[in-house]
């Protein structure tokens, strides 16, 4: 594999955009969600990232209440060029009315408003929505997506934690119609949530999005700070508000897990590296992967995150680490796999499928 470094970039999906292996989540930027890091410390995680070349800044008009794209645009200011700039929108600003949440043209609009004035800046490099809302039309969001990018507010468009089967109709749409693509796909990705390889990836490759995992480390079980004494406070509700409340309702620290952190802690072991680099250097291994997002409350996590592109995975031990986390196959594909359906299909000769 060839060396990995913030300023080797690759190309974004079909798009020519140039974006750096690992993007920087901002998430953690701001204090006013009660565990994510001051204003001091998000400028020097923010600087250490561009001081190593990175380019691909990801954020969200919501996130710590508006705070992180605030203190993103006050970081930017003399290295906006530089930097390409992702946000999101979709979730509600204001839990009082209705139409400041979902993927409707108004919330569309407003959301686009908002973050262009949060971040300080003429335009949004990237525009993801968020999260399917089950109740827009896809040639609503299509076409809005598409005027906001002919006015320059907007240029290129990405979607997240949306049904695959959508994005591909929405994709179709946009090649039809002559309306602006989708270059990038959000999704949570990692050992311990490998059900995306199913139909989100391939369709991505399929289609021309380049993937951008978020969660790699499994919302901090693949570093190995949950053990099974953690199980009981899990299976109990957690602590509402906390950090290990959230991890337990997203239903992902449970004894699978933690069997798959235990892979990971022993391939670390092995290598001589924190486990948190193992779990993040793996979803770099996906051809589909064009950048994979980091996030940090402290410098020295975003340091020991972005440490990530020197770590180097053998073959076996990338075996050992595909075969601990392998999701369980399902319909059509559990059925498509079987050796008599193979056969029903190729009869005995031998036909190489390529990357259909």
């Amino acid at each position: 594999m060839a060396d990995l470094s913030l300023d080797h970039y690759r190309l974004l999906g079909r798009s020519g955009l140039r974006v750096s292996p690992l993007s920087l989540g901002t998430m953690t930027f701001g204090a006013d969600w009660g565990w994510g890091a001051d204003d001091g410390e998000s400028r020097r995680i923010f600087d250490t990232y561009v001081d190593r070349g990175g380019n691909f800044v990801d954020t969200s008009v919501n996130y710590t209440d508006g705070s992180a794209e605030r203190l993103l645009g006050s970081f930017l200011k003399d290295k906006r060029d530089r930097i390409v700039v992702a946000t999101k929108f979709t979730m509600a600003r204001d839990p009082e009315n209705p139409n400041s949440g979902g993927n409707h043209r108004l919330n569309l609009l407003r959301s686009v408003e908002t973050s262009l004035r949060q971040l300080d800046t003429d335009r949004i490099d990237l525009l993801y929505l968020h999260g399917w809302d089950f109740t827009t039309a896809p040639e609503e969001v299509m076409r809005g997506l598409d005027d906001l990018v002919r006015a320059g507010k907007v240029v290129y468009l990405g979607i997240s934690n949306t049904p695959a089967w959508r994005v591909a109709q929405m994709q179709t749409l946009a090649d039809l119609r002559g309306w602006s693509p989708l270059v990038a796909l959000e999704i949570e990705y990692s050992l311990v949530e490998r059900t995306v390889e199913h139909e989100l990836i391939p369709m991505a490759a399929g289609l021309g999005l380049g993937v951008v995992p978020w969660s790699p480390l499994g919302g901090g079980i693949l570093t190995g700070k949950y053990g099974t004494t953690d199980l009981a406070a899990a299976a109990g509700g957690g602590v509402p508000g906390s950090r290990k409340g959230v991890i337990a309702s997203s239903g992902h620290l449970n004894e699978r897990a933690l069997a798959v952190a235990g892979a990971v802690r022993e391939v670390a072991d092995e290598i001589g590296v924190p486990a948190s680099q193992v779990a993040i250097a793996w979803t770099l291994l996906n051809p589909a992967v064009a950048s994979t997002i980091i996030g940090a409350r402290t410098l020295r996590q975003a340091e020991d995150n972005l440490d990530a592109l020197a770590v180097r995975l053998s073959e076996e031990q990338r075996a050992r680490l595909d075969q601990a986390s392998a999701p369980n196959l399902i319909f059509p594909h559990r059925f498509l796999a079987r050796p008599m359906v193979h056969q029903l299909i190729f009869g005995k000769t031998t036909v190489h499928k390529g990357h259909q």
